[in-house]
Order: C-alpha cells, then structure tokens, then sequence
C-alpha cells in the first residue's frame, strides 16, 4: 500500500493545486477502511510542503517519491521514500522519517528511547533505523544487489539547539542513519543528492513497487535462533520501546533492586510473541535467570520442541509458580497474559502445593522484572481472567511501580490492517456496520459456498507447500479416539464429516498430538478447536461459523444451545466469548482465509460482503 508515488515534479504539483492532501484523504479511506485522524491529516499538511522545498531546492524534480509506504508484511508506514541514482549509477532509496516536533528529551541514551510529552517512543534515527533494516530484510531487489536502501530522520521544526539534544550519531549503529533540523536543510540536501541526484527516478522507482514480497516470518520457524541470541526479527516502534523498557528495567532491578511490572497490550499479529522470544533471548545470552510462561499447553509444548531439549526448560506455564519465592527469577515472560487464570489451584494440586495467591500475584512476586503481553479481546474462556486491570492491582497491592507499552502494528495478515479492521467491524468490535471486502493483492479473503469447497481450497494451497489448517467454533461434540485409536468424525456438516484435532493427553493414530495440530503437516487433515489454534500462524486458513453465533436483522445473535463447551455456555458473558472466540480464529492466518458459515441467512450476508468465492 502507499498512498502516492510519483515523481518529485508531480509531488509538487498535486500539493502546488491543493489537491495532494485531499488525495492522501481519499486513498487513506479507500485502503484502509477508515479515515486517517485529524493528526494524521496535519501532520501530511505541515511536513510535506517543507519536504517538497527541499526537494525543489537540491533540484531533484526526476527523483521518484513515494509517500505512506507500508512496510512489507506490516501495517508500519514509512513517512516518504525517495528514489533515483546515485553518483556511481547504483539504484537507491532514502527513507526519510519526518517529524515535526519542537523538543523532546532523551530518558537514556542506551535506551535509545525518547520522552515525548510523558509518552515513551523510540528515538527518531533508532526508528528509521529499524525501518531500513525492516525492508532491506524483504525486499527482494536488495538480495539481488539491484537497489540499496538507507536513510535518515528529518525534525523539519527543530532548532540546533534541540538537535544537539536529540542527535545520537555518535552511537556507531546509527551513524548510517542521520538526524536532520531546520537548520541542517543544507546539509538534508546534499545527503539526497547524493543518493537520487543522478536521475533515473521513475524507471528506480517503478522497478522499487513492481516485486513480489517475500514470504513473511514465522515466529515457530525462528525461535530458536533468537532464544539463542540471534535476532532475526527487526523490531519496530512500540514493539521495540517495549523491548527497551524491558532491558532497561532489568538494569535498574540489577543496580538497585527496584522491581518493575512492564504490560505490552495488542491485538492479534502485533507482534507480542515476537517481542517475548526477543526478551528471553537477549536475557539468556546476559546469563540471567529468565523464563517464559503461558497459559497454553499447546503453545508451550510447541516452544519446547522448537527449541529443543536445552531451552525447553525456560517454558514453562502460569500455575508453574505456586511454592516459588519472591524474586526467584530475575525476568518472567508472562505470553498470552489473557489466559491467567484466578487461582494457580486445580483438583490435582496436593495439599503441600496450594497456594493462597491469586495467580497474577504469583507471576508478579516471583520475578524482579515480570512482562505481561496480552490481549483483552481473546478471553475465550469464562476462567481466564487476565486483564491490564487485574496486572495494576496486582502491581499496587506488591507495591510495585507498572510500565505499559501499547502495540498498534499488524504483523500477521500479510500486515493487512484493512483485512483486521474488516474483521472487527465484521463482528462488531469497533463502530460501524459489516463492509464489503475491497479485494486486495496483500490478503486473499474468499466465501466458501460449503465446507467440501473450503477444504479443497486448503488443500491446494498445501499442495503448494503453504501451511493451511481449517478451524471451526466449537458447536460440535469432541469425542475420545475409538478402541483402535482413531479420531472420531465428530464435526457433521450435512453429508461433510471430519474429525476434530486429537485431546490433550490422547494417543491417536495418523494424526499429530493435540499440541502439535498447528504445525505438524497432518494437521489439515483435522478441524482445529480455539484451544488449539489461540497462539499459532499459519499461511491459509479456513474457518466454519457454527450456530452459535448467527446473523439476524441486521446484528449478532449468539446461541448458547449451539455450544458444545458447557464451562463457556455457562458462562455469564457468553456473547462476548463467543465473538472473540471468532476473532482469534478469522486472524490466525498470515496470508489468507476462506469463511463457511453452517447458518444459511449468515452464509447469506458474508456471501454479500465477499465477491471471491471457492
């Protein structure tokens, strides 16, 4: 996505006849199901003009610009790029990161983080750093060795005197990645000469839009290097000031012995599993005690085996705690944080092991530095009571100081923000009515006309070696095997039978352990539950909408009879945990999905918003 690319000569004509904003308006809308805010909106309005000067000025009309380019993969957007030759002929593009504050003040230079009115973002030439490296990582034309990538920061309203403040060249690992003010625009200049001054703009940046993306990331496929020390993941604004936060928390607890609780908010894809393996990797390669903890049995083992019999015992679960002692560990790793449950207490605990906290307060005690990643909106279960609440009062009742990161980025989905938004006003989440799926080249979304359609359209795309599952809410019984240790074919869609993904514990024939469902291969030839599915990615995915949640004049209806959990049909908010049960389940795919819904006036109105069909 971008919302304008062009040359710098028509750039300045669009913003010369007032029309460029409104175009950025009107784009924005368009691709991302949403108006951009009024901030957004001005800010295009203050930086772009001043941006333009010095384009016009260093007589760059040929180079190309492309404005609100989202990063490959993600729904992070960088500011401008631009684009043309350089003095030896070699293609190039410049990212440029524009702000347009006045003052901002440095919390810690190691951190490289930045106090901006009492909020904490990263440090303009860390963030455009990441930003290159983000795209250098997948962007093709860069492994080719037929374009080079680099850039700088530009506080087009700072003076010398905030530059001085804010400038952190120094450090060798930002030294590629310059700071510019209002006083340096000289010197903004000549660094884009230098870099697009010897034309070719359009044919550069035809050739920078006209590729294919490279497949994305799988956390499962990597964690093992980054638990061993070896980040193959940039991380980006929020997720990295949360990493920081992180690391500087561990220092201030090993000088001083302060504790600190440090909660990272964010919805499906935004990267909270990511920033986990990070931490536990950076503070393993320190030699300090650090484990990572979840509520899932499926997701934990899954980690066990990834890393192998060496790290398998960092992972570990929330009830893990129960007789530990207060600081035993120095960093906790607390993933999946809406899973935490009242009580580490279960009919199996002995009486030796019983605890009497609650168990946020055991993973809150137990650690010098305990991090929570969670998200409110994927409580599945009327026992899962973890909420950024719960973690503040469990905070204030150790007295203990709280540090909380919000993470707004889509790293799943192809980083189709649009496609989340979709879902979200598809299920009522956020304001506004059900849309119409506008289709886009990142995120392929299509209707199943029945669910002998949706499988086959899985298998196709496993037969090209895409990882794809079929998932489904949980409206049908979940037999144990036969006495021949076969799954039972419990989910029945007319003439349609296919089994569920084997229990917890049970010992099956053909098919992967309950735990491995998501990433064993012969996971598609089963239909994944919510509690198998919550935590993992794969690139196709398809979901059947049971009867429990249904489409009726205009809005939801749930149905509890429909519901074959009878902890969650019990349950007092019933409507809510259904809904997010379908939620978790339409964003667990990196690429695509496929929807069939068993209620034929549903099946209607998603048939009406969706015009691909399988």
């Amino acid at each position: 996505m971008r919302l304008f690319a062009g040359t710098v000569a028509e750039f300045s004509s669009r913003l010369a006849s007032g029309q460029l904003i409104t175009s950025l308006e009107h784009s924005f809308a368009q691709q991302m199901l949403h108006r951009p805010s009024p901030s957004e909106v001005t800010s295009w309005a203050n930086s772009l003009p001043v941006l333009n000067e010095d384009l016009r000025s260093a007589d760059l009309d040929h180079a190309g610009i492309v404005v609100e380019f989202m990063l490959p993969l993600s729904s992070k957007r960088l500011d401008a790029v631009i684009l043309g030759r350089d003095q030896e002929g070699r293609s190039r593009a410049t990212v440029l990161e524009l702000k347009q504050w006045r003052r901002a003040e440095i919390t810690s230079i190691e951190d490289r983080l930045v106090n901006l009115g009492g909020y904490l973002t990263l440090h303009p030439q860390q963030q455009v750093a990441q930003y290159v490296l983000y795209l250098r990582d997948f962007h093709p034309l860069v492994d080719r060795r037929k374009l080079l990538i680099d850039g700088g920061a530009y506080l087009h309203n700072a003076d010398l005197t905030d530059a001085k403040l804010m400038q952190l060249s120094f450090l060798r690992d930002l030294q590629e990645f310059p700071l510019f003010t209002a006083e340096d625009r000289s010197d903004l200049q000549e660094f884009l000469v230098k870099r697009a001054g010897e034309g070719g703009g359009e044919d550069v940046l035809s050739d920078y839009l006209d590729v294919t993306l490279k497949p994305s990331k799988k956390l499962l496929d990597h964690v093992s290097l980054e638990i061993e020390g070896h980040p193959m993941f940039h991380l980006l604004d929020e997720q990295m000031v949360a990493f920081e936060v992180v690391k500087r928390a561990v220092r201030q607890s090993l000088a001083t012995s302060q504790k600190t609780v440090v909660v990272v908010t964010g919805g499906p894809g935004t990267g909270k599993s990511v920033i986990a393996a990070r931490i536990v990797g950076e503070m393993a390669k320190q030699g300090l005690n650090v484990s990572h903890a979840t509520g899932s049995k499926s997701f934990t083992e899954t980690l066990r085996k990834t890393v192998g019999r060496r790290a398998a015992p960092l992972f570990r679960y929330f009830n893990s705690f129960k007789t530990a002692e207060a600081d035993e560990i120095d960093v906790l790793v607390c993933d999946e944080a809406h899973r935490i449950r009242a009580s580490s207490n279960d009919r199996f605990t002995r009486r030796t092991e019983r605890s009497s906290l609650p168990q946020v307060d055991e993973l809150v005690q137990v650690a010098k530095v305990p991090v929570f990643l969670l998200d409110q909106n994927q409580v599945v279960r009327p026992q899962e009571i973890g909420t950024v609440e719960s973690i503040r009062d469990s905070a204030r009742r150790n007295r203990t100081e709280i540090v909380q990161i919000d993470l707004n980025g889509q790293f799943r989905c192809m980083g189709s923000e649009t496609y989340v938004q979709w879902v979200e006003r598809l299920l009522g989440l956020i304001e506004g009515d059900p849309i119409p799926w506008e289709r886009e080249d990142a995120f392929e979304l299509r209707v199943a006309n029945s669910p002998q359609a949706l499988e086959q359209w899985l298998f196709l795309k496993h037969g090209q070696r895409y990882t794809a599952r079929l998932a489904a809410g949980f409206c049908w019984p979940w037999s144990d095997p036969d006495s021949d240790g076969h799954l039972m074919e419990d989910v029945q869609i007319g003439s349609w039978r296919r089994p569920w993904n084997a229990k917890p514990g049970k010992k099956v024939r053909d098919a992967p352990a309950a735990s491995y469902w998501a990433t064993d291969p012969r996971g598609i030839d089963q239909v994944g539950c919510i509690y198998t599915a919550q935590g993992f990615e794969y690139d196709f995915g398809g979901v059947i909408l049971g009867d429990d949640l249904v489409w009726r004049d205009g809005e939801w209806k749930s149905n509890r009879l429909a519901h074959a959990d009878p902890m969650v049909r019990r349950a007092e908010n019933f409507d809510q945990l259904v809904v997010n049960v379908y939620k978790v389940l339409l964003t667990r795919s990196l690429r695509g999905c496929a929807i069939f819904s068993t209620d034929p006036e549903t099946q209607n109105m998603i048939s009406t918003l969706i015009l691909d069909w399988t």
